[in-house]
């Protein structure tokens, strides 16, 4: 199966006031991949429920790593120095808004891509801002989190839970709850996603189901 031709009328950016609309990051450098494909993928199942969804290309933002110098403990707004510097303020403006979260990324020795760690990395900030009880990030409402995570290797017990390990605890001081999780193995070339026999329609499906289960949520 392959992913749907991306259409403007399906992005709802939040710059323009909306938002309704989950935040789908694929978090891969290589364009075209199966990162971008299991995205696309998800963004159909919300378009197919009826909902819109924003995609975000993690590799068009540049993201300075996190120099551990402890200046955000220091701030009197708790903020990253870094953040007028580079491009993460809209990435992380998504996790502050968004109702759901869709994240697809390649394991790369056993975890994430370099500029994804960087993100996360950032996050610091905002995390040091929740433990001293910052209102913006304690009054988040809980929020829903689906990761796709493809690997080429074939074999490894623990091939995905330290990538787990790491989501889990990075979308935490968002308050977004990973509810599930699909994870491919031998998945390498960039068109692998494409031709495995079930995932497109996997996550299509996960994609309507999140999308019916906000709405559910919104009018219960």
């Amino acid at each position: 199966m392959s992913p749907p031709v991306d259409s403007m009328e399906e992005i709802a950016p939040y710059a323009v006031g909306d938002f309704t609309s989950p935040a789908i990051f694929s978090c891969s450098p290589r364009s075209g991949g199966n990162s971008d494909n299991a995205a696309e993928f998800f963004r159909e199942g919300v378009r197919l429920a009826g909902g819109r969804g924003q995609l975000f290309y993690l590799r068009d933002y540049a993201v300075h790593s996190c120099l551990g110098c402890m200046r955000c403990e220091q701030d009197p707004r708790g903020e990253c120095f870094l953040t007028a510097r580079d491009q993460s303020s809209p990435l992380f403006q998504a996790l502050l808004a968004a109702p759901m979260l869709f994240i697809a990324a390649p394991i790369y020795f056993y975890h994430l891509p370099s500029q994804f760690k960087a993100w996360i990395d950032r996050s610091q900030s905002y995390y040091l801002r929740w433990e001293r009880g910052d209102p913006l990030l304690k009054n988040l409402p809980p929020r829903p989190a689906v990761v796709n995570l493809v690997a080429g290797r074939r074999q490894g017990e623990r091939l995905f839970e330290g990538t787990l390990l790491t989501l889990k605890y990075f979308l935490a001081t968002f308050n977004f709850t990973i509810q599930e999780h699909h994870a491919f193995r031998g998945i390498d070339a960039s068109e692998d996603l494409r031709m495995h026999p079930q995932a497109g329609e996997e996550l299509i499906a996960a994609g309507r189901e999140a999308w019916a289960n906000l709405v559910k949520q919104n009018s219960a």
